[in-house]
């Protein structure tokens, strides 16, 4: 019980950060986007050439990479929070149902959807998404087009938000499950 209650103050300071976190990504999103139209317009292509290789973008930057660039940030911007939101009791529900049951009853309902729906929904898609991020790095995956290299890190985004979305998941069960059983004060 004790460990419940302490990992849900550590997610409770540590969720200020991410989400600070995820703003900045928003905002490097909305930086990718005008620097790719305005290299559009002036027709520059490449954008820039390294020497060395960089991780994700190669030897060079191009409007393709950046096109594909922004697709990867919505991928983490959409998936990441997605733990978050679940964590801070703001996901998709019938909320004019939910809203209007007692403590205990919300409690219930939150614990058969997560048994029932979430977990096993989990269970199937996170090893697919492993198994789909380890082919892509397996086969050496690039973009088809001068966009990005190593697709395997967007891939990855799918494990890593679904495993934590599973975390955050199964340390609600036993918050839920007391919430179930408490007695009305």
């Amino acid at each position: 019980m004790r460990n419940t209650l302490s990992i849900r103050i550590i997610l409770s300071h540590l969720v200020p950060v991410a989400l600070n976190i995820f703003a900045i990504l928003i905002i490097l999103l909305m930086v990718a986007i005008t620097f790719q139209v305005v290299a559009s317009w002036l027709g520059l292509n490449p954008i820039a050439t390294f020497k060395n290789t960089l991780p994700l973008f190669g030897t060079k930057i191009t409007i393709n990479s950046l096109i594909e660039f922004q697709w990867h940030l919505l991928v983490v911007i959409g998936l990441l929070p997605c733990a978050l939101v679940w964590h801070l009791n703001r996901h998709v529900r019938v909320d004019f149902i939910h809203a209007n049951l007692g403590p205990r009853y919300q409690a219930g309902v939150d614990l058969i959807g997560n048994l029932f729906l979430t977990l096993p929904f989990l269970a199937l898609c996170l090893p697919a998404s492993w198994r789909f991020m380890e082919r892509s790095l397996l086969s050496g995956e690039v973009s088809t087009n001068g966009g990005l290299i190593d697709r395997y890190l967007v891939k990855g985004v799918l494990p890593v938000g679904f495993g934590i979305m599973a975390i955050v998941l199964i340390i609600e069960l036993p918050y839920l499950v007391r919430r179930l059983l408490a007695r009305k004060s």
